[in-house]
Parts: structure tokens; C-alpha cells; sequence
């Protein structure tokens, strides 16, 4: 048992015989407390680089989009009260309500293209801007009005715009037009309050927010979060990961209140260097073979499934997810991955080392030893190193933001080989559904064969959910926007 968990687990004690000693239970008056798994929440402009789950969930609490996803992970109203859809799915009508930024002016229509444009311009480091290229001009049409112009139909289009990465930001004053305002920030911890709607009749009453609609927000480590929910002192903890579960293990939380979400995305290794050893696609496929992934997430959860394939359904592809090679069962006389890794090195006398980039936590350190084990178990010395250093074999943990599988294709390649290097930008820029279909299952087909990637599984992703957040529901985009926690949020 390492330190850091004998340590973990004598918080988790201590913690646990407060409660108990005290004989309380969370609150169903007060506000909801969230612990979200990362850094501590700030208001950040997306255009600037990616966003932890802290900042994600301020963004989409304080600078909803157009669009915004429900509890299960569906499009509803967000700035935009409705929308249409026109010229064969190369025109999105965007029709938008009353709304306030956060110093109670007006949202206008010139201002919401504003932030749109930012979002998607050359120099925008936004994560979605790659999936945005088919956007050809956003436009004002009336104050109230605007128009997103594409170059081919994108029928995912909502999905992206769902995401909090697409929340209309303004820059100057910073803010957003709700649902929830700041009311105060400390440390680690940000206070929300649901924003007043000036499409409300002027013969409604004003009643203010229930100490119960409010929502306390903090950014923590995974280890403080997980305390925090064992003592009652949170009613939600989000954004955990394979890294974190096993601490979760460790504790006496009721099964009732672990959740799972059916996330979808990628779970694997890319291959970020193409040299020495993983110059031969023989080679990387005996990598792959040797790795148990089957043992690994057992390791981690007996509910997690591993995964030998890329793409998780056909999704947009023209053909059924292609099923690597390695993946099937060798052939009679085939040699060993152990054969195939010594013959080469016979050619290629020396130090035979790989670099192995993986974040931190109880579910990598699992993670590294599998990998490493089949590593050094092919004659291959493994070197752990973080997960952004340079590396030869690289972690990809990311939930899918929308379901094509020109998401799924490109992911993986970093880099690949250049036929589906090709694949994947001729699907970028195909005119038509069948044609993009047609090139997503050439780049899915092409990444398999290349080995370019080595699927483990797909992403774990966990909540602790208190029995008060009824509203809670496991989705596909393994996201919990926090207005959609309760039934009877009054």
C-alpha cells in the first residue's frame, strides 16, 4: 500500500467517524454543494486553450450557448429560444430570447456573432474549432437574428454548439448571460445564484431564489472531493476518471450513490513517435497484442469493458467499426509478438527503451504497470514519463463531443499514416453525407491496418451523487449541467 493511499485512507476514517458521531445528512435546504474533480473554477475564455471540468461547468453555468444539453445529454433552448434549419442543412436560424450579460445589459445579436467569430477564428485554440470548418460565415440578419452559414451539411452541428467550449463569452467586462450569476468567490469555491429572466412578465412576481436553487462550486483533488462527499459536505462530485477511481474503493460510499456514465469516446495509446521500434507497423501491432487490457480495467472496475476497436458503433461510417489485425486470433505459424520485437532487434543491436506518457493517480500507476509488464515482457525497457512530456506511446482519455466518427478517426491520428492522414481531411471537406461516410470508413480502416493507435477501452468516467439530486442521470456525453440536478430545484 502506498503512502499517499495509507494516507487517504486515514482521512476517509476520521471522516467517517465524524459523521457517524454527528449523525448528520446533507441538507435538502441549502444550496447545492458540487465538487468538481480539477483546478479551482475561474470564468476562462476557451479560444485560449482547453478547460478542466471546473471551468467547463463555469462556463456553461454563467455563458450558456446557443444551444446547451439537458440532464441525459440532449439539445434544448439555450441563448437562442428556437432555431431552424434550411437550404438542405447548410443554414442554421438562430432566433434569440431576451437575455442580460451578467451587468444587466442586453445581449444583442452583433454581439453573439462577436463571440462566435473569436471562437472559430484562425487563431483560436477553442478544442472544437477543428470540428468546425464546414462553418462558412456567421452573420447578424436582425438584433435578435443570426445565421450560421456552412459549406456542407453538418448534422451534428447542435452537439457542438452544446458544448460549453461554444458558450457565448463576453471578454470585456467578462461575463455570460446565466442561467446562474456570481455571487461570490473564495479560494477554491465559487457561489452561484440563478440569473433573473427579463423575457418575464411585468405582472410576475419577483420572488427570489430559494436558498435551495443556489449551487456552491469547487474545483479540488479527486482525494479532498471523495472526503468531502464521505463526511456530507458535498451533494455531487463530477469529473472523476479511471485515474481516481480506485480511491473511491477505498471508502465506505454506498453503492447507491456511485455513478456510472455510458460514456462515449477514446480510451488508448497513440502512437506519438514513429521511429526506432514503432517505425514498423508489425512491431506496434505486437505491442498491442500483448498488452491485457481485459486484466487492466477488471483491475479498475468489474462494470468497465476493454475495447480492440476504435470507433464504438458505425456512428456516420459507411462501414461497421474495423477490427485491427492484431485483435483477431494469430494464424498458425505466425510468429510471437516476443519473435517479432527479438527479430528486430537482432537488426537493430542497442538499448531498446519507450516512453510512456500517463497522467497521475492510483488508476495510471494500474494503467503503467500493465503496459510496462507487456513491455518489458517483449525485451522493450518502459520509462514513465507525464502525460504532456515527449513521449513514444501516449494516453488518450477523451469523451466524444459529438457522435461522427471523423472525431473518432482524427483523435487517434497524432500522427498516422498519410493515407489516412488523407482519409480523414477528405472527410473534413466532403459535400455530401455519403461522401464523408465513404472517407470516414477509409481513415477508420487505414488507422486499424496502421496500428497508429491502440484502443484499451472506452472512458470511465464516475460521479457521487447524494440521493437529492434526483434530477442526476447517466448520458452519453458524461455531462451534469448543474441546473438539471433536481426535480423541484424551489
Amino acid at each position: 500500500m502506498t503512502r499517499f493511499r495509507s494516507i487517504l485512507l486515514s482521512a476517509l476514517m476520521v471522516s467517517a467517524t465524524t459523521a457517524l458521531a454527528a449523525c448528520t445528512a446533507r441538507p435538502d435546504d441549502g444550496p447545492i454543494v458540487v465538487s468538481a474533480i480539477g483546478d479551482a473554477p475561474t470564468l476562462a475564455d476557451p479560444a485560449r486553450g482547453a478547460l478542466g471540468t471546473p471551468a467547463r461547468l463555469m462556463l456553461d453555468m454563467t455563458a450558456q450557448g446557443l444551444v446547451r444539453f439537458d440532464s441525459t445529454g440532449q439539445i434544448e433552448p439555450g441563448i437562442a429560444e428556437r432555431w431552424s434549419v434550411i437550404d438542405n442543412g447548410t443554414s442554421y436560424i438562430f432566433r434569440l430570447r431576451d437575455a442580460e450579460w451578467s451587468d444587466g445589459k442586453p445581449v444583442t445579436a452583433a454581439e453573439v456573432v462577436t463571440v462566435l467569430r473569436r471562437q472559430i477564428a484562425a487563431g483560436s485554440r477553442n478544442v472544437l474549432r477543428p470540428y468546425l470548418s464546414a462553418i462558412e460565415e456567421i452573420v447578424e440578419m436582425t438584433p435578435e437574428v443570426i445565421e450560421i452559414r456552412l459549406k456542407h451539411p453538418r448534422p451534428d452541428l447542435l452537439k457542438l454548439f452544446a458544448q460549453p467550449e461554444m458558450a457565448i463569452l463576453r471578454i470585456a467586462p467578462p461575463g455570460g448571460s446565466g442561467p446562474y450569476r456570481i455571487v461570490s468567490k473564495r479560494r477554491r469555491t465559487v457561489a452561484l445564484r440563478p440569473a433573473f429572466d427579463p423575457a418575464r412578465s411585468p405582472d410576475d412576481d419577483v420572488v427570489e431564489p430559494s436558498p435551495a436553487a443556489n449551487v456552491s462550486l469547487i474545483g479540488e483533488r479527486a482525494a479532498r472531493a471523495i472526503v468531502r462527499f464521505d463526511r456530507r459536505e458535498a451533494n455531487l462530485v463530477t469529473g472523476g476518471t479511471f485515474t481516481d477511481w480506485p480511491l473511491v474503493m477505498t471508502t465506505q460510499i454506498a453503492p447507491l450513490n456511485r455513478r456510472f456514465d455510458p460514456a462515449a469516446g477514446v480510451f488508448g495509446l497513440a502512437v506519438v513517435n514513429r521511429s526506432g521500434v514503432l517505425a514498423d507497423s508489425e512491431n506496434r501491432a505486437a505491442i498491442a497484442r500483448t498488452i491485457d487490457r481485459a486484466a487492466f480495467v477488471a483491475a479498475i472496475s468489474p462494470d468497465w469493458q476493454p475495447a480492440a476497436q476504435l470507433l464504438p458503433d458505425q456512428l456516420d461510417s459507411a462501414a461497421p467499426p474495423a477490427i485491427p489485425a492484431w485483435a483477431e486470433a494469430p494464424a498458425v505459424g505466425d510468429p510471437t509478438p516476443r519473435d517479432r520485437i527479438a527479430r528486430w532487434r537482432a537488426a537493430n543491436p542497442g538499448e531498446l527503451r519507450l516512453r510512456v506518457a500517463v497522467p497521475r493517480g492510483p488508476g495510471a500507476n494500474l494503467l503503467y504497470g500493465y503496459v510496462g509488464a507487456a513491455l518489458l515482457s517483449l525485451g522493450i525497457t518502459p520509462e514513465r514519463v507525464a502525460i504532456d512530456a515527449p513521449a513514444d506511446l501516449r494516453l488518450i482519455d477523451a469523451v466524444a463531443p459529438y457522435d461522427s466518427g471523423r472525431w473518432y478517426v482524427a483523435t487517434a491520428c497524432q500522427p498516422c499514416s498519410e493515407a489516412a492522414q488523407a482519409a480523414i481531411d477528405a472527410a473534413r471537406d466532403a459535400e455530401s453525407p455519403r461522401l464523408r461516410a465513404q472517407q470516414i470508413a477509409v481513415a477508420d480502416a487505414a488507422l486499424a491496418s496502421d496500428v497508429a493507435f491502440i484502443p484499451l477501452a472506452r472512458p470511465l468516467r464516475w460521479s457521487l451523487v447524494s440521493i437529492r439530486l434526483r434530477a442526476w442521470t447517466g448520458n452519453s456525453r458524461a455531462w451534469h449541467p448543474l441546473n438539471h440536478l433536481r426535480n423541484d430545484p424551489n
